[in-house]
């Protein structure tokens, strides 16, 4: 098993840790910033997670930092054009180094073993379910770098995971059906989900059932610093986020929609803006501070692994997700890769989006983007 830098319950007191050092100095650097840590928060901060979520979210955080690391590193153009750097002489596809998307799953995959706190992981990357462990306490449900396609511009990346609890009442079942089981669970039970935007900063945005808070990564100290407690999306925006170069390709009521609000005839008479990075994450993270709506409107965006976990996320901070009819915390996936259209954002522009009726765009002429 590869090295971890935690040991069962505790952090490892191995004094060469990057993660030992500045989970030890995390105190006095947090309280000489006057921000409290990711792990300060989840230990003492009154969430009440429980240690095994509060050490799963320590291995989660590690995770992230690797990622943050290869993301912004001079060669992860090669690493995500699957092409070698140099003369290195290769010839096996098994060693030509990996894209960053299905090396970042391996990454959190890792992270997620040495945790010992997972059951079974679900992810974008693959197929089915892996299961892990049979006495694990959660299920991690995950799109491990969403947006990887803009990394050579370097435009925002993002990861994406949910947290449920294990379904004790089917540990019976066969490994491949209870380990399906598990990641099909309704949004609705999630106990904490989060994000991790990589950017021009590398903020980690969570919800543990209560609040949603986001923590900006200090290179100094290694630490996730609450940045933004208890972010609260505001009731109307004046943002709207979509690819309207499909304008003609979506059903009438959303026509409507956006061209009433960018005209500043909708219910708030002030005109709106349309901002697009085609970045979900970053899309997300700007419409949760600002307000607005962040949308997809065609059948794309997957249920398990994106539109669960930042519909949680968001309701949390008092807006909404919906699929331009129902919220999606209340659908029940059938599928591991259900798609869906999405539609994310403060309460008062999602009500009046849904209230154009048709919404969700039918017709797909076979474009990627």
């Amino acid at each position: 098993m590869a090295s971890s830098p935690f040991s069962g319950g505790l952090i490892n007191s191995r004094v060469d840790s990057p993660i030992a050092i500045c989970c030890k100095n995390a105190s006095v650097d947090s309280a000489n910033s006057g921000f409290s840590t990711l792990m300060e928060y989840m230990g003492k901060g009154g969430v009440g997670v429980g240690d095994d979520l509060v050490l799963l979210f320590g291995h989660l955080e590690y995770a992230s930092k690797k990622i943050a690391a290869l993301v912004a590193s001079p060669f992860n153009s090669s690493l995500n054009n699957n092409v070698a750097i140099g003369n290195t002489g290769i010839s096996s596809d098994r060693d030509k180094p990996k894209p960053l998307d299905i090396v970042s799953n391996e990454v959190i995959l890792s992270s997620l073993r040495n945790s010992g706190k997972v059951a079974v992981m679900a992810s974008e990357e693959d197929e089915c379910p892996v299961w892990i462990t049979d006495d694990g306490p959660f299920v991690v449900v995950m799109d491990p770098l969403d947006g990887s396609r803009n990394i050579d511009a370097s435009i925002p990346t993002g990861t994406i995971f949910g947290i449920y609890r294990r379904l004790v009442e089917i540990d019976h079942l066969p490994v491949e059906e209870k380990a399906l089981l598990n990641c099909l669970q309704s949004g609705s039970k999630l106990v904490a989900a989060a994000y991790i935007l990589y950017s021009s900063a590398t903020i980690l945005c969570a919800s543990f059932g209560s609040g949603t808070h986001a923590f900006t990564l200090d290179h100094t100290t290694g630490d996730f610093l609450m940045t933004h407690p208890n972010i609260n999306i505001p009731p109307r925006g004046q943002i709207y986020s979509v690819n309207d170069a499909r304008y003609f390709d979506w059903p009438e009521g959303l026509r409507q929609y956006i061209d009433t609000i960018r005209q500043g005839k909708g219910q708030y008479p002030k005109k709106y803006s349309a901002r697009y990075i085609c970045s979900l994450v970053a899309d997300f993270h700007r419409t949760l501070l600002y307000g607005g709506v962040a949308m997809n409107p065609r059948n794309h965006l997957r249920l398990v692994y994106e539109a669960n976990p930042l519909s949680f996320l968001v309701e949390k901070a008092g807006g909404r997700g919906s699929d331009g009819k129902n919220r999606i915390l209340s659908i029940q996936p059938v599928k591991l890769h259900q798609r869906l259209p999405l539609f994310l954002g403060s309460s008062e522009d999602i009500e009046e989006l849904q209230s154009y009726g048709d919404v969700q765009q039918k017709v797909n002429p076979g474009y990627d983007v």
